[in-house]
């Protein structure tokens, strides 16, 4: 009997299948392999129990169906939304994608490389709309956001509900951070409310539609009835944190909104904090108990990962990993 060892890359080639595929069969013990060191060998054996129980669990439905008559779809599947075909396929051919502008995404990723290096993790730096737009579409695994509701005081449930319709989510904590101006050192032009940013002498630089902190400008310009064309600068944007931080250093504005971390970054600014945010991840609830989600979870509750992004200083990281909401 030949029974040599495999490598996962031969058993994807064999099957026609990705890579990631095979290491995620191994992941939820439904191939078996074994370690040489780091790497993973599957027996050929083992190939062959594996893909003869696969076909007897493939064909006991098709025999069904072969007898049920046959009947109209129903409106709930014609209705499924777009992002449900990204679960009718490997989830890991493309790369684990993250989804989110902050640095503890990076960090997040790097501890989830050395977690799991079987798997790709891929990262995405849109902001917080088009995060869970993403994720909606099924072209991010995981979305981030701080999306503030003026109607409801509230961050983040009310943008997943109307972003992800039909879709049972998780939403879980990262941390809070605080929102703010960067002015220039000594703040220069006495910025400090909202209502500062129309006066004649103050000029702004943006964020872009759908970010987080363009979403928190925009509601409280509404909630104050401030219109916009009454502010200079309103339509000249940035896509990053640092880029705003930055050209307030450099004199290309007065004011910019941002999050107080990167203030800390940047030479020649000072930090107005204007607002306490909610920072979390959102991820399908189906999700929640495969890999790589499992690791995601594990590694925001540990004590080790807790205490690095702490240690970075800006961030409250009281409610890592907590559940904030179920929808």
């Amino acid at each position: 009997m030949d029974d040599r060892s495999l490598t996962p890359e031969e058993v994807a080639e064999e099957l026609r299948v990705s890579r990631f595929t095979i290491y995620d069969l191994i992941k939820r013990g439904e191939l078996q392999a074994f370690r040489v060191g780091r790497k993973m060998r599957i027996l050929r054996s083992a190939l062959t129990s594996f893909t003869t129980s696969s076909a007897a669990v493939d064909a006991a439905p098709d025999a069904a169906a072969a007898a049920a008559p046959v009947t109209a779809p129903d409106a709930t599947t014609l209705a499924s939304p777009p992002g449900a075909a990204r679960h009718l396929r490997d989830t890991t051919r493309d790369g684990f994608v993250v989804c989110g502008q902050d640095i503890v995404l990076d960090i997040l990723v790097r501890h989830l490389d050395l977690e799991l290096p079987e798997h790709r993790f891929l990262r995405s730096h849109d902001g917080s709309c088009n995060a869970l737009w993403a994720l909606y579409h099924g072209r991010a695994d995981i979305a981030s956001t701080h999306l503030w509701d003026a109607d409801s005081n509230d961050y983040n449930i009310p943008y997943v509900r109307r972003l992800l319709p039909g879709c049972s989510t998780l939403i879980v904590n990262v941390l809070y951070r605080h929102a703010g101006f960067y002015v220039a050192p000594d703040n220069p032009k006495a910025v400090h409310d909202w209502s500062d940013l129309q006066r004649p002498d103050i000029s702004m630089i943006n964020r872009e539609l759908g970010s987080g902190v363009r979403v928190l400008l925009d509601e409280k310009l509404k909630q104050l009835k401030i219109d916009t064309a009454r502010i200079t600068g309103y339509s000249h944007v940035e896509r990053s944190h640092p880029a705003i931080a930055s050209a307030v250093a450099r004199g290309h504005a007065d004011v910019g909104v941002g999050v107080e971390k990167v203030a800390r970054q940047v030479d020649g600014i000072d930090f107005v904090p204007l607002q306490k945010e909610r920072y979390d991840i959102v991820l399908r609830k189906e999700d929640a108990e495969l890999e790589p989600y499992r690791t995601v979870l594990s590694v925001l509750r540990s004590a080790e990962f807790r205490e690095e992004i702490a240690a970075i200083g800006g961030y409250d990281v009281s409610d890592m990993g907590k559940v904030m909401a179920e929808i």
